[in-house]
């Protein structure tokens, strides 16, 4: 299944920065959904994450409620998205 959604680029800060975009409330609603049939554990779910032509593989984090996708510094600099920016996404759920 593919999903398309503008999201705000976020930073968490730990041992080392982290980058997400959040889903928004009616997407994440959808996952949710979805989820027990495609999580692998802890919550996680599998999916094919595009910014344009930049395209890789991760796993929602959940959060709050809703899901962060996380953007690693390689295909952030790929598709040009920076701390505040809001990209469009698409997401192929369960995707390996």
């Amino acid at each position: 299944m593919e999903i398309e959604f503008d999201g705000e680029v976020i930073e968490w800060r730990g041992p080392a920065p982290f980058f997400y975009v959040v889903v928004p409330d009616d997407v994440a609603d959808l996952i949710h959904e979805l989820a027990s049939e495609l999580t692998y554990g802890w919550g996680v779910v599998p999916a094919g994450v595009a910014i344009g032509a930049v395209r890789w593989t991760t796993s929602l984090f959940p959060k709050d409620g809703g899901y962060l996708v996380p953007l690693r510094a390689a295909e952030r600099g790929r598709a040009g998205v920076e701390l505040g920016d809001v990209p469009h996404l698409t997401l192929m759920l369960g995707a390996p």
